[in-house]
This record gives structure tokens, C-alpha cells and sequence, in this order.
């Protein structure tokens, strides 16, 4: 893939409908803070570009649980990242989606939320079935345009409509709703909603953890992150993994303009339905009684868009709901059947890993559906809010794991699956705490424990990572170390050395070594007079429906695999696409620290 493409699809996948209903949601609610979690991405995805994506290149990796199973030896570790891979995906990333599409069109077109979802599924899954990674990245590059183009549109009536940044300004802190709640002041918008740095005790986004906190949820999710990472590494070599970075984080400054202040605007339009706090009144407004924040981008596509526009805008929500859906299916299903479908059967082939990958796929759906209810309720209302505070629970150990892993040598195995355990306990002691305990309604006294009030999902975020980074450096110093001469490309030190020619296989299964590269010529070669003849058209049927070849896939050479090999491997660069890629990469860097100066 070219750089274009992959940028494009570095943005969309992460800008699904979830962001667009949060973002905006919790924009209205809290004021411009959490425009910053995008621009944090910019710093996370020039890392990926330059420190990550030049180590899983060198290592030839597929997935994420792939290369820790080079780093460090042994299944558990693998077999871990790739079951807490696929219980993030559920509960953050496809129910959210899930969810928050389906509320997008209940409220514009008065369908049931039920009903939607099935409806928008269907559509998801002919694509996604049919077409694979390529299809999804190119579909990716498309659905941006048409997200970008329909929110810039949006964003431009809803300011003429408020009288520009200034009327917005005036009018928001004067949104408040007509019915409050007696001696309460949580009907009144923040003071510092047009500051992205806020108070590092009393903000409801404080700003040491915007800062230092969010880096790390970032750097999980644009550089150790299948579903983000899968797009870079199918690059055709470094410097276009690099363009598509540098793309990305120009992408990745505008969401604040079109999603977070659209939010704001909307709020200041409607309080009375966006931004209520009497229970009975937002239950009535949108069914949920802890706040109506998660509409405030749905009521301003149906009540300031005309009526051509206002269909171009539910086109963009069905593109982002898909766009994220499609990405967090492939990557989970590669996950789930890369590593660990092919220890359970070593000899499977292809056409049944095919077919498990897409009926697990229907599996996660239905898990997904049946966690709405809760979403609908978690962290008073907003749906930003939730999805970070769950990363934050379970993400961290991952970041200090990764970081550790490339740029220090000296961890090992029991090191880095203890600092994964103890931080996995920690931050699943937190998320009970969460849902066990849940935040008060407006008027209400907060009983919740000091752990939960008193300290920020981000705070304990970077407390988390820092944990689970010293309990890793502890044990690998008290073990015995890897060999030198076995870390040939698997670290940043490394990366230039040739892969050694034995990786730490003392526990690796020969399923394991197989890629999806090699599934194909592992059919080729079987019976190649059935090959040979046509199959009839309903296996052809079959064989389009998995994504197989309808054509017999000509088997390489010994010496065509090793030449292959070593041109997927490369991270050489050419001089001067390398002068490009860091000039850009300088400039984005400035804009984005006169952004945050600016607003900040």
C-alpha cells in the first residue's frame, strides 16, 4: 500500500461513529479538553513511524502477539495479548460503534436501536466477508473524504448559526437548560471549557494527565494496537509507512473543529435536550437518565442540516460506523486465528482458518450487542469518557510492555508475562470498583471510594503503566537474560542485524510460524490436478464468499521465498523520501505545539 491510503485509514478507523457521537458528546458536556486526546495522537503516531513500525518491519511480524513471541519465547505471553486484544475490541471499540451508530440513526430516522443495529451489520459484514484488508483500506480512504467533507459542511452552518468562535463563546456559557436540579451547579457549563488545560485536581480533564497520562493510552493504541498497526505494516516500505503517519497526524488536528466544537455549538443551541439534568426530563429526551450529552451531533444534523445535506450526513456516520467496524473485524479475526485458532489445530487448512475467522467474527457481534445496555448508563452518560476509562484499566501494562521490549534488551520472559499479570490484577480491581460503584446523578452525595473519586482514569493510567514497568525490569533482573546473538531485528538496537536464524522456539508450536503469507502456497501445493480444473461455480461461490483464490497460487521457489523475505523486511530508505518524511514530520510537530499554546 501506498502512504495516502494508509493515512486515510489511520484516521477513519480510529474516527469511527463512537467518536463521533463521544467526542461531541463529551464536548458539550465539559467544553474543548477533550480535543486534545486527538491531538495527543499526533506525537503517538509519528512514534509508530519512526521507533515502532522500523522494528516490526525488521522482525517480519504479522501481528502484535506475533512479535512478543519473538521477543521473548514461550505462548502465554502471545496467547494473553491476543485474548485481552480481543476483550478490549468488544467492550471499547465494536459495542461502542455498535451503539452509538444505531443511536445516531434511531434519532435521526426514528428507527428502534435494535433494529438499526441489525440493519447496519448486514451492511457491514457483506463488505467485510467479501473483501478483506485491501478492500477495507481503500473503502477506508474513500469514507474519510466523505466524513471529513460532510462534518466540515456541518461545522460551517452550526458556526454561522452561533455567530463564529466569539458567539459561541457567549452562547455557550450561557446554555442552561430551562428545569435544573435545586442547590445543585451541575446544569452550569464549566468555566474553562474554551482551555485545554485545566486544574490538575478539580478538572474534569486535569492537565498533567492530558499530558503524561493520555501518552500513555496512545501510544497503545496507535503503536501496539493491531487493528491501528495492521494499516502500517502493509505499507510497501518504510517511508510510505512514514507518509501514512505523517498524513494521519495532519488528519488527526481536525476533529476538534468538526466533531468537539459542533458538540459545544450544539449545546448552546439546545440545552434544554442536550444539555439536561433532571433525570425524568433526559429520560424522556433520550432514555437515559444520567445525561443526554451522547445526542448533542445527532441534533445537530437534524435540525440545522437541509434535507439533501442532512442525508449526506447520515451517509458519513454509516461510512464511520463501517470504516471502524470493518478494521476491528479483520484484525480481530487474524488475531484470533493467527494466534490462536492454529494451536488448537496445528494442520488446519486454509479454507477452515477462513471460515473460523468469519464465524468468530459473528461471535463478537453478538457479545457486542448484549453489552449495549451497560454503555448505555457508564460514566454518567458520556461514551467518550467510558471507553477511555476502560483503556485505561487495561491498556497501560501493554504500553510499558512494548516500550520495555524494544528498547531494552535486558528484559526476558517471566519479566515481562509478571508485569503483565500484576498490572492485569490492578487494573481489573479498578474497573469492578467502576461498575460496582457507579457516579452520582446530579444533587446527589459522591459515596464512592477515594480510589475512584480522588483519582482520574488518566492519573491512574499512568500509575498502571509505571507498575507494571517496574514489576518487568524487577523479575528480568532477578532471571536469567536473553541471549544477545537471539535479538538480531527484534529491538531498536538491533533492528539492523540480520534475524537470527533460530528465534526462541523452546515453546513454539509449528502452527504458530505460520503467517497468512504462507497459507496460500501451503494450498497450492496440494493436489495440483484439482487445481487444474475449473471448480464448479458454486464452489466458486464458496470459495469468493471466504476470500480464497478461484485460481490455483503458484508455489515460490526456495530461492523466490527468500528474496521475498528479505524485500519485506527491509527498512532501508531512500535519501531523499527520507529528507520528506522528516521534514513533514518537523512541521506537523510545530502546528501541533501552536495548537495546544493556542487553546491551551
Amino acid at each position: 500500500m501506498t502512504w495516502w491510503p494508509i493515512g486515510a485509514s489511520l484516521m477513519s478507523s480510529n474516527v469511527g461513529s463512537g467518536l463521533f457521537i463521544g467526542l461531541a458528546g463529551t464536548g458539550a458536556a465539559g467544553g474543548l479538553a477533550v480535543g486534545g486526546f486527538e491531538w495527543n495522537a499526533t506525537w503517538a503516531l509519528l512514534a509508530l513511524g519512526w521507533i515502532f513500525v522500523p522494528v516490526y518491519i525488521a522482525a517480519g511480524v504479522v501481528t502484535m502477539p506475533e512479535y512478543l513471541q519473538k521477543r521473548f519465547g514461550g505462548q502465554r505471553i502471545q496467547i494473553y495479548m491476543s485474548v485481552l486484544s480481543l476483550i478490549l475490541y468488544i467492550f471499547t471499540k465494536i459495542s461502542t460503534d455498535i451503539f452509538s451508530g444505531a443511536l445516531f440513526i434511531q434519532i435521526s430516522l426514528g428507527w428502534n436501536l435494535y433494529l438499526s443495529t441489525v440493519v447496519l451489520l448486514a451492511v457491514t459484514a457483506v463488505y467485510t466477508i467479501a473483501g478483506g484488508l485491501t478492500a477495507v483500506i481503500y473503502t477506508d480512504a474513500l469514507q474519510t473524504l466523505i466524513m471529513v467533507l460532510g462534518a466540515l459542511v456541518l461545522m460551517f452552518i452550526g458556526f454561522e448559526k452561533v455567530g463564529w468562535y466569539e458567539g459561541l463563546q457567549e452562547k455557550y456559557s450561557t446554555a442552561i437548560p430551562k428545569i435544573t436540579v435545586p442547590n445543585t451547579t451541575c446544569h452550569l457549563p464549566r468555566a474553562d471549557a474554551f482551555h485545554l488545560f485545566r486544574d490538575p485536581i478539580t478538572g474534569d480533564i486535569p492537565w498533567p494527565g492530558l499530558i503524561f497520562g493520555l501518552s500513555v493510552l496512545a501510544l497503545w493504541c496507535w503503536c501496539t494496537d493491531q487493528v491501528i498497526v495492521q494499516r502500517s505494516l502493509s505499507a510497501k516500505n518504510l517511508s510510505h509507512a512514514k507518509g501514512g503517519s505523517v498524513l494521519g497526524g495532519y488528519l488527526k488536528i481536525f476533529p476538534m473543529f468538526f466533531i468537539v466544537m459542533p458538540g459545544m455549538i450544539s449545546r448552546a443551541l439546545y440545552p434544554d435536550e442536550v444539555g439536561c439534568v433532571d433525570p425524568d426530563i433526559c429520560k424522556r429526551v433520550c432514555g437515559a437518565a444520567v445525561g443526554c450529552s451522547n445526542i448533542a451531533y445527532p441534533k445537530l444534523v437534524i435540525e440545522l442540516m437541509p434535507d439533501g445535506l442532512r442525508g449526506l450526513m447520515i451517509a458519513v456516520m454509516m461510512a464511520a460506523l463501517m470504516s471502524s467496524l470493518t478494521s476491528i473485524f479483520n484484525s480481530s479475526s487474524t488475531l484470533f486465528v493467527v494466534d490462536i485458532w492454529q494451536r488448537v489445530r496445528r494442520q488446519a487448512s486454509e479454507q477452515e482458518l477462513m471460515v473460523v475467522g468469519r464465524v468468530f467474527i459473528l461471535i463478537l457481534v453478538v457479545i457486542s450487542i448484549l453489552w449495549i445496555p451497560i454503555i448505555q448508563s457508564a460514566n454518567s452518560g458520556k461514551l467518550f469518557d467510558y471507553i477511555q476509562s476502560i483503556t485505561s484499566y487495561l491498556a497501560p501494562p501493554i504500553t510499558a510492555l512494548f516500550i520495555l521490549a524494544i528498547f531494552c534488551k535486558r528484559i526476558n520472559e517471566p519479566g515481562a508475562f509478571w508485569g503483565l499479570m500484576a498490572g492485569l490484577a490492578v487494573g481489573l480491581v479498578r474497573m469492578v470498583m467502576e461498575f460496582i460503584y457507579s457516579p452520582p446523578s446530579c444533587g446527589e452525595e459522591d459515596r464512592r471510594p477515594a480510589v475512584l473519586k480522588d483519582l482520574h482514569y488518566l492519573y491512574f493510567a499512568l500509575i498502571l503503566c509505571a507498575l507494571a514497568a517496574i514489576v518487568t525490569v524487577l523479575i528480568s533482573l532477578c532471571t536469567p537474560p536473553i541471549p544477545e546473538e537471539k535479538l538480531g531485528s527484534l529491538t531498536w538496537w538491533t533492528r539492523h542485524r540480520k534475524a537470527p536464524a533460530i528465534n526462541l522456539k523452546n515453546c513454539k508450536s509449528e502452527a504458530a510460524q505460520i503467517s497468512p503469507e504462507h497459507l496460500a502456497e501451503a494450498a497450492a501445493s496440494g493436489d495440483t490436478e484439482e487445481a487444474a480444473a475449473k471448480p464448479p461455480c458454486w464452489k466458486m461461490v464458496y470459495l469468493w464468499f471466504c476470500g480464497l483464490p478461484t485460481s490455483p497460487t503458484p508455489t515460490l521457489s526456495q530461492e523466490e521465498r527468500a528474496a521475498l523475505e528479505q524485500t519485506l523486511t527491509s527498512i532501508e530508505e531512500k535519501p531523499l523520501w527520507r529528507i520528506v518524511c522528516n521534514a513533514n514530520a518537523i512541521l506537523l510537530l510545530t502546528i501541533n505545539i501552536f495548537l495546544w499554546a493556542y487553546f491551551g
